[in-house]
């Protein structure tokens, strides 16, 4: 039973992959866009989920779940239309949005996300 850890930390790692499955952290927007409208920051943070995604050899058509925090409930209808314009017609996850306090005041959105590994 092997985990692997990608880029990791004292206090967590990117991703832990398991059985073909990959887990990674929250992901939130990148320093260019940490003080945009939710629009910019939605935009950038799944930028970087792509990245990651990418980086453990994966990609958007291949997540089953994700999470996504905000901090303000108004945002839900900006947030849904990039995330909708993101998402692969037929490879929606399985998805849950909350409202949620975010560790740092200027943001506004943070996702986390399951996947399959695509070769594995």
């Amino acid at each position: 039973m092997t985990i692997q850890r990608h880029d990791t930390k004292a206090r967590m790692s990117r991703a832990v992959i398991h059985n073909g499955t990959a887990y990674l952290c929250g992901q939130v927007a990148g320093p260019e866009a940490r003080h945009g409208d939710i629009t910019e920051q939605t935009e950038s943070m799944l930028a970087r989920v792509d990245a990651l995604l990418a980086e453990i050899g994966s990609d958007r058509e291949h997540l089953l779940t994700a999470t996504i925090y905000l901090k303000d409930g108004g945002d839900f209808a900006a947030m849904n239309a990039v995330w909708d314009a993101w998402v692969p017609e037929g490879h929606a996850p399985a998805r849950t949005c909350v409202c949620a306090p975010m560790p740092a005041d200027e943001l506004k959105v943070e996702i986390t996300v399951t996947a399959l590994i695509k070769d594995a």
